[in-house]
C-alpha cells in the first residue's frame, strides 16, 4: 500500500491516500485505514529519492553499499580505503544527482534537500534503511561528522593549512548551509501544508455556517407559522365554546 502511495507524485498523494483509507474502511479493515490515513504527504525533494530508488535502484544500491564501506573504513581508521572510497562517494553522488535533476522540474531547494538526503543516506545507517524503502516523506540530514581519515598528531609545529583541509572547511561550511537550506524549505514546505488546511477547513466552516444561518432562518419562520396556527386554534376553541353553551341554553 505504502509503495503504490510513494511512488506517486506529490500533487496526487493526497486523494489517492483518502481513497485507499475509505476502501479500507468499507473493507471493515480498521485499522489499515488509520494507518494509511497517517501517511505523510512527501516534499519534493523526498518524492525526488523515492523515485531514485524505484526507477535507478542498481546505481542507489553502489551509493549504499559505498556508504557501509566508508563506516566500515571509517571504523577500522583505515586511511587508504578512505581516501579510495572518498573519491569515489563523489563519482556516485555527482552521478545521482543529475539522474535526480533530469528526474522533473525541481527548484534548486529541492534539489539541494535531495543531495542532503543522499549525503545522509551514506554516513548513517539508519538514513540509509530510509531511503533504501523508498517511503521517504521529508528530506533527512545528518549532522555528525563524514566518515574521513584521522590526522595522525604530529610534533608542535605551525603550518600554513594544506589545500585539503582548505577543501574540507570549505566542503563543512557547504554543508552547514545546505543544512539550513534544507530546514528552511522543510518549514516553508510544512507552512504550505498547513495554510492549505487552514484554507479548507475556513471553507468548510463558511459553508456549514451558511446552511445552517438558512436553517435558523427557515425554522424562525416556521415558528412563526406555528404561533399563527396556535393562535387560530384558541379562537376556534373559544368559538366552539361559546357556542355549545348558546346551544345548551
Amino acid at each position: 500500500m505504502a509503495d503504490r502511495l510513494y511512488a506517486l507524485p506529490p500533487p496526487e498523494f493526497t486523494a489517492a491516500r483518502e481513497a485507499e483509507a475509505r476502501a479500507a474502511k468499507e473493507a471493515g479493515d480498521v485499522p489499515l485505514a488509520r494507518d494509511i490515513a497517517k501517511l505523510r504527504k512527501p516534499t519534493v525533494s523526498a518524492w525526488a529519492v523515492n523515485r531514485l530508488v524505484r526507477e535507478h535502484p542498481d546505481d542507489l544500491a553502489e551509493l549504499l553499499d559505498l556508504g557501509e564501506r566508508l563506516r566500515a573504513a571509517w571504523q577500522e581508521q583505515d586511511a587508504d580505503t578512505l581516501a579510495e572510497l572518498t573519491q569515489r562517494r563523489g563519482a556516485v553522488t555527482g552521478k545521482l544527482g543529475r539522474l535526480i535533476r533530469q528526474s522533473g522540474d525541481l527548484s534548486t531547494a529541492a534539489v539541494t534537500e535531495a543531495g542532503q538526503t543522499l549525503e545522509a543516506a551514506v554516513v548513517d545507517a539508519d538514513a540509509a534503511e530510509q531511503v533504501r524503502r523508498g517511503h521517504l516523506s521529508k528530506p533527512l540530514s545528518y549532522t555528525g561528522f563524514a566518515p574521513a581519515p584521522i590526522l595522525r598528531e604530529r610534533p608542535a609545529r605551525r603550518k600554513k593549512p594544506s589545500p585539503e583541509d582548505e577543501a574540507a572547511k570549505a566542503r563543512e561550511r557547504e554543508e552547514a548551509e545546505a543544512r539550513r537550506a534544507a530546514e528552511r524549505a522543510e518549514a516553508e514546505a510544512a507552512h504550505r501544508e498547513w495554510r492549505e488546511a487552514l484554507e479548507a477547513a475556513q471553507k468548510e466552516y463558511d459553508q456549514r455556517a451558511e446552511r445552517v444561518s438558512g436553517l435558523e432562518r427557515k425554522l424562525a419562520k416556521a415558528r412563526r407559522k406555528l404561533d399563527d396556527a396556535r393562535n387560530r386554534l384558541e379562537v376556534a376553541r373559544r368559538e366552539e365554546r361559546h357556542a355549545r353553551q348558546r346551544l345548551d341554553q
